[in-house]
């Protein structure tokens, strides 16, 4: 037996004749918080796990306190993926996934030049002074303009490891401040 779609869709008046004029707030409109267990839970107990959830989720930093030594880890990581983590088979030229989204006309271009722009953001995040920032950008802008141009700026890209050299500047630059 099926029901047709009117009776589903039409409001029906109230049973009793009156509508209901009631307004709940605060506890008493939701009642008790029941676990999947079918306890309850206490709502400063419910409370405390919000303020752990923000803590943990809401700072302005999402990968957590990371130590300058972690950080510069997590650069190299970005960078060799960038640049170097492919072999091309049967020779020794090595490229990464900036060489292959690169391929991609202006978006690709626009996309890796952003990723290297955080990478020099990063660095000046670690304490990298302007000089180190200014190479770190010229070698960015370099790879970007250059590697716009079809064809021949892709293979620019896969030679010129914009992002390797960068890290390797914010190594040199960090191995000689002391600790």
């Amino acid at each position: 037996m099926t029901m047709p779609d009117d009776d589903i869709l039409a409001t029906r008046p109230p049973r009793s004749g009156k509508t209901s004029r009631a307004t709940f707030s605060g506890d008493e409109a939701r009642g008790p918080i029941i676990d999947q267990d079918g306890r309850e839970i206490r709502p400063e107990t419910l409370e405390e796990g919000f303020r752990e959830f923000r803590s943990e989720f809401g700072s302005a930093n999402p990968f957590g306190n990371l130590t300058r030594e972690q950080r510069l880890a997590r650069l190299e990581a970005i960078a060799k993926l960038l640049d170097v983590a492919f072999i091309l088979p049967g020779t020794k030229i090595r490229y990464g996934i900036d060489g292959l989204i690169g391929l991609i006309p202006v978006i690709g271009d626009i996309i890796t030049t952003a990723i290297s722009l955080w990478l020099v953001r990063e660095a000046r995040a670690l304490g990298a002074p302007w000089y180190i920032t200014a190479r770190m950008l010229g070698n960015v802008a370099v790879d970007g303009v250059v590697g716009m141009v079809p064809f021949a700026g892709d293979a620019f890209d896969v030679m010129f490891r914009a992002n390797m050299r960068n890290v390797r500047l914010l190594r040199r630059w960090l191995d000689k401040q002391p600790r």
